[in-house]
């Protein structure tokens, strides 16, 4: 999820990208995976989609559906926002919490990869960017 779902999971959480105890997954879905990194034991909280219709209903005198989302979110039993489901999840080494284990340089770009994040291609390290195709294209010009 990239909504405002997960400013909430950082906030009620204290987990955070920068501390890489919040991984951000891109599915397409409003959804959220925790993992207890002691225990191994794993749930997946999923937003049910009618709860949105439940809190229209909940509160009809208010207009602005946000709005009657939030009253209605505040007293609603968890068993009405969400679904459950225990997971198993198989964390990789380079994906747990702390400092960089490895960095190493792109041979095309020269920005450094971090986390065995690079692709070996033709004797060669790179980026996902030089060896896929990136979210970004480098312009001829300099900003700086």
């Amino acid at each position: 999820m990239d909504r405002c779902a997960t400013d909430a999971v950082q906030s009620v959480t204290g987990c955070s990208l920068g501390h890489r105890t919040l991984k951000f997954m891109d599915y397409g879905k409003m959804a959220a995976t925790f993992l207890n990194l002691k225990t191994g034991k794993a749930i997946r909280v999923i937003a049910k989609e009618e709860s949105r219709q439940k809190a229209k209903e909940m509160f009809p005198e208010i207009e602005d559906k946000y709005a009657a989302q939030s009253a209605a979110y505040k007293v609603m039993a968890d068993k009405d926002l969400f679904d459950l489901m225990a997971v198993k999840i198989e964390l990789k080494r380079e994906d747990m919490p702390g400092r960089p284990l490895r960095r190493v340089k792109c041979d095309s770009c020269a920005e450094y990869i971090q986390d065995m994040r690079e692709i070996y291609r033709r004797e060669e390290i790179l980026c996902r960017s030089c060896a896929e195709t990136g979210y970004y294209t480098p312009l001829t010009y300099v900003i700086f």
